[in-house]
């Protein structure tokens, strides 16, 4: 999957407190356990994963069993606020067709989004489904997020 881009300023906020008293040393260390925790809250399965965080780019590698966990848990760590960049190292034992991605713009919705990528409004919830559970309602998109659109099979 390589290098993708996000938006510094959009996403979670999982970022904070304990970065105020750390060492410039101890900041990346904080935030790439910051970013583990909440893979791990989102219940992504991976075999292994390390997170490197050097200032807003982010590097991911490990390994999970299916393409969309890995893909999954590239977008959960780049839809968080201050991740610019994420270079996605995981490999994957079953290797399928990787997704499409798409980055919300002011104005999108999931049916508006499923029309452009399959041709069909009424297909948004194969999109829905293939984000969760970053997503948690069809209508809880915002401008700057990046979302995975897989192949139709």
């Amino acid at each position: 999957m390589g290098l993708i881009s996000f938006i510094k300023g959009a996403g979670a906020k999982i970022f904070g407190g304990k970065e105020k008293e750390a060492s410039k040393e101890e900041v990346p260390i904080i935030r790439a356990n910051a970013l583990l925790e909440h893979v791990n809250s989102l219940g992504l399965p991976f075999n292994r994963i390390k997170i490197i965080v050097k200032d807003s780019f982010v590097t991911v590698e490990g390994e999970a069993e299916k393409q969309e966990h890995a893909e999954k848990i590239v977008l959960a760590i780049g839809n968080v606020e201050g991740v610019e960049e994420v270079d996605n190292k995981m490999e994957v034992v079953e290797q399928i067709p990787e997704a499409n991605f798409h980055t919300v713009v002011s104005g999108d919705n999931l049916s508006k989004i499923s029309k452009i990528f399959y041709g069909d409004p009424n297909k948004y919830n194969i999109i829905f489904e293939a984000n969760k559970p970053m997503l948690t309602h069809p209508d809880k998109i915002y401008p700057g997020q990046v979302l995975r659109i897989p192949q139709l099979t």
